[in-house]
C-alpha cells in the first residue's frame, strides 16, 4: 500500500482564531450559503460574508471580473471567510471509519481515503451504505457547525434570525386563524433556530444529484459529455455572475445614499 500523504492545509485551525475584543455585531447569516463556503476550499474560489444583509458572495477566479477581490477588500461590509482546510476535512474522514459498526466497510473506507482522491472516492463508497452515509452527513454537519460558530465568534458575529418576506396575502388565513402570529415572541427563538436545520437533508439530496448526474454521464457519449460539460460551465459562470451583480447593486445602493445625504436638500 502506497504511504499515506495528507492534503496541504488551507486555512487555520480553530486554536489560531482571534479572540473578539469590541462588542458583538448581529448578522441575518444564510448559514446554507455560509456552510457551502466553509466546506469548499477550492483555491479558485473564494467566499466573502456580507456583514450587514448575511448572505454569502463567491468569487471564482478565471470568472469573475479581475478588479473585484480589490473593490471587494476595499469595502468594510464583506469579511473574507477562510474554509475548512483540506486537512482537517481529512481528518474528519480519519475519525469517522473507527466509528463503522461493519468490518468490511470500515476496511473499504480504509483503502478509499489512501492516496490522491481519498475525498471522492470516501463518498462513493458510503452511496452504496444509506445508514452509515447518514451517520457522515451527521457527523460532517456537526464539525463544520463548530467551525463556522467559532469563526463568527472570533469576528464578534452574533448570528440573528433572518427576516421572512411574505408575498402579498401570503400567510393571511394563518395569521387571521392564529392570534399567537400576530405578534409572534421574540423567546420562542432559541440557539437552534440560529443555525442550518435541514443540513444533512440537503446535503443527502446533493449527494444523491450528484451520483446521479455520474450515472448519466457514464451512459452518454463524447459528443454529449461535451454538451454536458459546456452546460456545467454556463451554471457555474452564471452563479458567479450573480454574486457579482449582487455585489454591484449593493455598491449602488451605498453611492445613492452618500449622493442623498451630501446633497443641499437634505441639510
Amino acid at each position: 500500500m502506497a504511504e499515506r500523504k495528507e492534503p496541504p492545509p488551507s486555512s487555520p485551525s480553530l486554536s489560531s482564531l482571534p479572540v473578539p475584543t469590541g462588542p458583538l455585531k448581529d448578522v441575518p447569516i444564510d448559514w446554507e450559503a455560509l456552510e457551502d463556503a466553509f466546506e469548499n476550499n477550492a483555491p479558485e474560489v473564494h467566499s466573502y460574508l456580507h456583514l450587514v444583509t448575511g448572505e454569502v458572495l463567491r468569487v471564482v477566479d478565471g470568472v469573475a471580473d479581475p478588479q473585484m477581490h480589490v473593490r471587494i477588500a476595499s469595502d468594510p461590509n464583506y469579511l473574507r471567510i477562510d474554509p475548512v482546510s483540506s486537512r482537517e476535512q481529512y481528518r474528519w474522514m480519519e475519525r469517522f471509519i473507527p466509528m463503522v459498526e461493519d468490518s468490511d466497510l470500515r476496511a473499504k473506507l480504509t483503502i478509499a481515503i489512501d492516496g490522491k482522491g481519498a475525498f471522492r472516492r470516501f463518498k462513493d463508497v458510503l452511496m452504496a451504505f444509506g445508514p452509515d452515509r447518514e451517520k457522515w452527513f451527521t457527523f460532517r454537519s456537526e464539525r463544520l457547525r463548530t467551525f463556522m460558530e467559532a469563526w463568527l465568534t472570533a469576528h464578534a458575529i452574533k448570528p440573528v434570525p433572518r427576516p421572512q418576506w411574505l408575498e402579498p396575502g401570503e400567510g393571511q388565513e394563518d395569521r387571521e386563524s392564529s392570534p399567537e402570529s400576530v405578534a409572534p415572541s421574540s423567546t420562542s427563538l432559541g440557539p437552534e433556530s440560529e443555525g442550518p436545520r435541514s443540513a444533512s437533508g440537503r446535503r443527502r439530496s446533493a449527494e444523491a444529484s450528484r451520483a446521479h448526474l455520474k450515472e448519466l454521464a457514464d451512459s452518454l457519449g463524447p459528443r454529449d459529455l461535451d454538451v454536458l460539460v459546456s452546460f456545467a460551465e454556463f451554471l457555474k459562470a452564471r452563479r458567479a455572475a450573480r454574486g457579482f451583480a449582487h455585489h454591484t447593486e449593493h455598491m449602488a445602493a451605498e453611492r445613492d445614499s452618500k449622493r442623498a445625504a451630501d446633497s443641499p436638500e437634505s441639510s
